[in-house]
C-alpha cells in the first residue's frame, strides 16, 4: 500500500508533486549563464569565475573532446578529480557532447581504476595531475588512450585565499607524459557542434561504493538526475542568492547533486573546498555568508569540535544537513545550540542519484531518514517472503521513484535480481532494513547483510550503535558479528573514545553500562578500542573490513 501519512508534515508552501523538466543537465548551466552571466558561479581558494566564464570554458573543452578526441554520444569518459572548478568544466563538457560521465573516487588505486576502465569500456579520461601516477600505468595498456590533465592551481589566487591552501591545489601545472594539458585543450579554441541533448540520454554512471561486493555502475539519464536536482532545489528553497559550501566530494552522488547541480540550477554561488579543513570552512562560512551546507556527520562532528567556533559568525547558515551515516543526537543538539538549526538528514543510494527520503527542513527528526521525496513510492517488505509490512514493523525498503536508475551497466542479471514488481510497478530492493513510524517518517535499522544472529535472535548493529552513542566516552562506534561457540554469533563493539576518556574507561565498564541500556541478547559481549576506522570517502564506516579484520 502506498504510504501518505507523511503529507501532513510536508514542507509548507511546496507542492506535493513535481513535474520533472524535459531539459538536460547541460541546459541547466546554459540557462543559468543566460540568466545570470555576471554572477559568481564559484569561489575557489581566492579564485573565482562568473557563470558566463564557466560556460565558455565548458564549450571550449567540449569542442576539444568532440573535434580532437572524437568523443561521441554515449561514450563513457572517466572523471578522476578532487573538488575543483575543473571537475565542473569536465563534467559539463562531457554532457555537452552527449557522452557519459563516470566520476570515480580519487582514493581509488591503479587496480581499482583498471576495473572501472574495463567495466565501463572507457578510452578517454580527465585527471587531476596529483592523481596522474595512479592512472599512468593504464594509458595505452588498457582501453584508455587519451588523458587530459588539470592543475587546480590554474584557478586559485593565493593572495585572496582565506587560509591554508592544500598542497595539491597549490602545485603549479606539470608536464606529464602521455597526457594533454588542460591549457592546451582550452587554447585549441575548438567549437562543438550544435547541442542536441535529450532528457533520456545516458548522462552518468556513478559506481556503488562496493561495501557489498564489487562496485556496480548505475546508469542514469538526464531525466533521472534532473528529478533529484529539481526536487531538492525546491525542498531546500534555493535561490540565485543562496551560497552553498561544496565540501562533500563531487564524485559522490550526494555531493554532486546537492553541492553542484543544485546551485547551478539555481544560479547560486558555490564555495568549493578540495579537501575538508574545518578552519577554512568556518572562515568561508563567515566571509561568503554561506547559507546551505550539505555534509556528512563526520564532517559536522569535526566542525563543531573546533575550539575556534566562538570566534566566527556562522549565523548566515539556513540549512545544514546530509546523510551517509546517522548523526549522533549529542552532535545534533550541539548544532542547534550554535546555530538554532536542526540537522536535516536524508537517505539515498547511487541507484537513486542521491536521496529518496529527506526530512522536512521545518520539522526534521534526528537519526531519521526522513519522509519520501517528490514522486517516491516506498514500501517495506519482509525480505524473505516479499509480504508488505506496516507501521513500526521492520523490513526491507523497496523504492519506485523518478530518480531510479535504468539498471547496472552491462549487468543484466544483477539488475533483474535488484528489482521486484508490486501493483504493476517496478521497485528497487535497497537491501536496507527500515521501519516507519505512524507519521510516515522512516528510520534505518540496518543492512540486510549486516544482521547478527545471536542464539536465534536478530540483532541489528545500527540499533546497538545508536544506543552506544549515548555514552559520553564514545565518539564513534561500529558493531560487528563475532563467532561464538554457544550463541553461533555474538555482538562485538569497536569503539573510538573521545580524547578526554582515553585510558580512563575500560571495555568491561562499557559492557556493564550497555546491560542497562538494551535487551540482554543485544548488548556487546566484546569491546575493542580503536584510534580510527576505515571509511569510504563519503564517510561510511567499512564495517565489513572491521568484521573480517
Amino acid at each position: 500500500m502506498k504510504h501518505t501519512a507523511h503529507f501532513e508534515f510536508w514542507p509548507p508552501r511546496i507542492a506535493k508533486t513535481l513535474t520533472v523538466p524535459e531539459t538536460t543537465l547541460y541546459d541547466n548551466l546554459a540557462i543559468t549563464a543566460k540568466k545570470y552571466p555576471n554572477k559568481t558561479a564559484y569561489e575557489f581558494y581566492g579564485g573565482s569565475a562568473t557563470y558566463s566564464e564557466l560556460l565558455n570554458e565548458t564549450e571550449k573543452m567540449a569542442g576539444y573532446l568532440e573535434q580532437e578526441c572524437q568523443v561521441k554520444k554515449g561514450d563513457r569518459v572517466l572523471l578522476l578529480m578532487q573538488n575543483s572548478p575543473q571537475f565542473l568544466v569536465s563534467l559539463f563538457a562531457i554532457l555537452r557532447v552527449r557522452a557519459v560521465a563516470v566520476a570515480i573516487n580519487p582514493m581509488s588505486t591503479t587496480e581499482d581504476l583498471q576495473f572501472f576502465l574495463e567495466d565501463g569500456e572507457i578510452n578517454m579520461a580527465f585527471v587531476g595531475q596529483e592523481l596522474y601516477s595512479k592512472l599512468a600505468p593504464l594509458i595505452g595498456t588498457t582501453t584508455l588512450k587519451t588523458v587530459i590533465a588539470a592543475a587546480y592551481s590554474d584557478c586559485i589566487d593565493e593572495g585572496k585565499a582565506l587560509g591554508v591552501i592544500p598542497e595539491e591545489v597549490k602545485t603549479p601545472a606539470m608536464e606529464l607524459p602521455k597526457t594533454v594539458s588542460w591549457s592546451k585543450a582550452l587554447n585549441a579554441d575548438q567549437t562543438p557542434s550544435a547541442y542536441t541533448g535529450a532528457s533520456d540520454d545516458m548522462a552518468m554512471i556513478p559506481y556503488t561504493s562496493g561495501t557489498t561486493g564489487a562496485p556496480k555502475g548505475c546508469i542514469h539519464t538526464n531525466r533521472t538526475v534532473q528529478a533529484n536536482t529539481t526536487g531538492s532545489y525546491h525542498w531546500m528553497t534555493m535561490s540565485p542568492d543562496t551560497v552553498a559550501l561544496t565540501s562533500l566530494p563531487l564524485f559522490h552522488v550526494t555531493g554532486l547533486t546537492h553541492s553542484a547541480l543544485n546551485p547551478i540550477l539555481a544560479g547560486s554561488k558555490m564555495v568549493i573546498l578540495t579537501r575538508w579543513d574545518r578552519d577554512y570552512a568556518i572562515k568561508a562560512i563567515e566571509h561568503f555568508k554561506v547559507s546551505h551546507w550539505i555534509n556528512i556527520s563526520t564532517m559536522l562532528i569535526d566542525f563543531l569540535a573546533n575550539p575556534k567556533l566562538a570566534d566566527y559568525d556562522i549565523s548566515s547558515l539556513d540549512v545544514v544537513g546530509g546523510g551517509g551515516a546517522t548523526l549522533p543526537v549529542a552532535v545534533g543538539e550541539k548544532l542547534r545550540q550554535w546555530t538554532g538549526l536542526d540537522y536535516v538528514e536524508g537517505y539515498g543510494l547511487s541507484e537513486t542519484m542521491s536521496h529518496t527520503h529527506f526530512n522536512p527542513p521545518n520539522r526534521p527528526k534526528l537519526q531519521c531518514l526522513g519522509i519520501p521525496a517528490f514522486g517516491v513510492d516506498v514500501r517495506i517488505i519482509d525480505p524473505a517472503t516479499g509480504v508488505e509490512l506496516g507501521v513500526e514493523e521492520e523490513g526491507e525498503l523497496v523504492v519506485n521513484a523518478p530518480q531510479m536508475f535504468k539498471g547496472y551497466y552491462n549487468q543484466e542479471e544483477e539488475t533483474k535480481a535488484s528489482q521486484l514488481v508490486i501493483d504493476g510497478k517496478e521497485f528497487f530492493r535497497t537491501g536496507d532494513i527500515v521501519r516507519m513510524d505512524d507519521e510516515g517518517y522512516f528510520f534505518i535499522v540496518d543492512r540486510v547483510k549486516r544482521m547478527i544472529n545471536a542464539a536465534g535472535y536478530k540483532v541489528w548493529p545500527t540499533e546497538v550503535e545508536s544506543i552506544l552513542y549515548k555514552h559520553p566516552a564514545i565518539q564513534q562506534a561500529c558493531v560487528v558479528r563475532h563467532p561464538d561457540e554457544v550463541r553461533g554469533e555474538t555482538v562485538k563493539a569497536l569503539l573510538i573514545l573521545n580524547e578526554e576518556y582515553k585510558g580512563k574507561v575500560t571495555g568491561d565498564e562499557i559492557i556493564e553500562w550497555s546491560k542497562d541500556q538494551m535487551a540482554s541478547y543485544k548488548y556487546p559481549r566484546i569491546v575493542e578500542f580503536r584510534d580510527s576506522f576505515p571509511t569510504t570517502s563519503s564517510g561510511k564506516i567499512l564495517w565489513r573490513q572491521l568484521q573480517d579484520g
